[in-house]
């Protein structure tokens, strides 16, 4: 079976400073592949670049089997929009700050992408959004707006809009970072949910507890290379590891 994505050769640069350099990562069906590494290394702007919030420079990307970007000759190739939209709507991100729309309730904020990407009816995307919810353990919250919600349940929100995509793969960038220490469990339990039931995912986090809980896969970004690639147990512990990340004391409760 081909992998759910391929990443071969990517950067990306801001006029002279290059951010990523070199990229290659593949991710199969069912893993969870963990960025981890320090501020500046490029972790958020690759998660960016692989569903094309923001353009690569340079490389090739393949998702599902369909190229979204190559190198041609002398010319960089990039799919044409429809092509990313459609690529975008099965790889969904779940953001930092969760970036709801502040004027729906929470089952409105699903039903967004339903609605307007998939073209659904709004009562079949009402039930997607119900199902969601209750996935996630916001069923008692489905019309309660972002600002009466806490921090974790806002999160939790923003992760059931991702899977009423029906996502081949989710895309989490440092998705317990903004949370309160005492939010943050409840998080970490769903996205180890969405693991154990086999959702594809790629992370970005610092929180080396959910790294260690979920990931099949950990990369070490630095310097906008990743520097290091294996099994958490060989990266992050064990009796040999390649480097030894501490949980930080607001993670280690």
């Amino acid at each position: 079976m081909s992998p759910v994505l391929v990443v071969r050769q990517v950067a990306k640069r801001y006029g002279e400073h290059e951010v990523l350099r070199s990229i290659d990562l593949s991710v199969e069906k069912g893993e969870v592949a963990c960025l981890i590494g320090p501020s500046g290394a490029g972790k958020s702007t690759l998660l960016r670049c692989l569903n094309f919030l923001e353009k690569p420079s340079q490389g090739e990307i393949t998702f599902l089997g369909e190229r979204l970007c190559a190198e041609d000759g002398n010319l960089f190739r990039i799919a044409p929009p429809r092509t990313l939209q459609a690529a975008r709507a099965r790889m969904p991100m779940v953001f930092q700050h969760f970036n709801l729309f502040t004027h729906r309730t929470a089952i409105e904020n699903v039903m967004e992408g339903p609605v307007i990407v998939l073209r659904r009816h709004r009562d079949e995307a009402r039930e997607i959004a119900r199902t969601h919810l209750a996935r996630v353990g916001m069923s008692g919250f489905a019309d309660h707006y972002p600002d009466q919600l806490s921090g974790g349940q806002k999160q939790r929100v923003a992760i059931a809009r991702a899977l009423a995509m029906s996502p081949a793969l989710m895309l989490l960038d440092e998705p317990t970072s903004a949370l309160d220490p005492s939010l943050v469990r409840e998080v970490e339990t769903v996205i180890r949910d969405l693991s154990a039931e086999g959702m594809t995912m790629v992370v970005v986090s610092h929180d080396m507890r959910l790294v260690r809980s979920i990931a099949t896969t950990v990369h070490h970004c630095a310097g906008g290379h990743i520097t290091a690639s294996g099994a958490p147990d060989r990266l992050l512990g064990g009796e040999n590891p390649s480097f030894n990340i501490p949980v930080p004391a607001a993670a280690a409760g």
